[in-house]
C-alpha cells in the first residue's frame, strides 16, 4: 500500500516537472502572448493531464514571476513596459556579462566546439527554420556560456530574468514574423562570433564586452518595436 501510494506522488511530482518546464520554455521563447490569460482547464487538457499538476506549475511560475496572478485569481503572461524592459536590460548586462567573463576560465575545448556548432545551427535556423527554432538555439547558446561560468547562483539568476523577458521575446517574434527583412539576427550573430572568439582565447574582457553588446542590441531592437506600435499595445 504504502509504495503504491509513494509510486503515485513520483508519478504526479514527476509530471508536474514535466508541465512546469514546458511552460516555463514556452514563456521564455515568447510562445504567449503578452496579456494573455491561462486556465487551468485549457492547459490541463492540453497536456493530458489533471487540474492539480498544472496548478502547480502556474503558481511555481507566478512566483518565478514569469506569470501574474490578479486579484480575481486569473493567471495572466505580464503586459509590456518600456520601463520595464529597460529595468531587465540592465539585469541581464550585469548577470550575463559577469557570467560570460567567468566562462573563459571555465569553457574546454569541447564546449567551446559545441558552442561554435551552436553559433552556425543558429544562423541557419534564422535563414530556413523560422523565429522559433533561432530563439532556442540562441537560448543554448546563451546557457552553454552561462553554465560555463563555474557558478552556482548566476545561471539560476539569470534564468530568473530571461523568464521575465518572455512577454518581450513574443515581440521579438511578432517583428521578424512580419518583416523578415529586420537585421536583428544577423547582427546578433555577428557578436556571438565574437564571444566565441573572446572565450578561446581567453580574453575575460572582450567576451564580456561582446555578450553585453549582444544583449544591448536585442533590448534596443525591442524599444524601437515598441515605439513603433500603437499607443494602446505599451503600458
Amino acid at each position: 500500500m504504502l509504495g503504491n501510494q509513494i509510486q503515485r506522488v513520483v508519478k504526479r511530482g514527476t509530471l508536474q516537472e514535466s508541465i512546469y518546464g514546458q511552460l516555463r520554455t514556452s514563456l521564455m521563447q515568447g510562445r504567449f502572448e503578452p496579456g494573455q490569460q491561462l486556465t487551468v482547464a485549457v492547459l490541463a487538457e492540453a497536456f493530458g493531464s489533471s487540474a492539480m499538476p498544472v496548478r502547480e506549475a502556474l503558481r511555481q511560475l507566478v512566483v518565478e514571476k514569469g506569470l501574474i496572478a490578479l486579484p480575481n485569481g486569473t493567471i495572466q503572461v505580464p503586459e509590456v513596459s518600456e520601463k520595464r524592459l529597460r529595468d531587465l536590460c540592465e539585469a541581464r548586462l550585469a548577470l550575463e556579462g559577469l557570467a560570460t567573463a567567468m566562462a573563459c576560465e571555465n569553457m574546454d575545448a569541447s564546449s567551446l566546439r559545441r558552442l561554435k556548432r551552436l553559433i552556425s545551427e543558429h544562423e541557419l535556423a534564422i535563414k530556413h527554420d523560422g523565429i522559433h527554432e533561432s530563439l532556442e538555439k540562441n537560448q543554448e547558446f546563451h546557457f552553454l556560456i552561462y553554465n560555463g561560468s563555474g557558478s552556482t547562483v548566476l545561471p539560476q539568476l539569470i534564468e530568473t530574468v530571461w523568464l521575465q523577458c518572455g512577454p518581450y521575446m513574443r515581440v521579438v517574434t511578432e517583428e521578424v514574423e512580419r518583416n523578415q527583412d529586420v537585421p536583428y539576427h544577423t547582427a546578433g550573430t555577428n557578436y556571438h562570433h565574437i564571444v566565441a572568439e573572446a572565450l578561446e582565447k581567453r580574453d575575460a574582457q572582450a567576451a564580456r564586452s561582446a555578450m553585453e553588446k549582444d544583449i544591448k542590441l536585442a533590448f534596443d531592437f525591442l524599444i524601437d518595436v515598441m515605439r513603433t506600435r500603437e499607443p494602446h499595445s505599451v503600458v
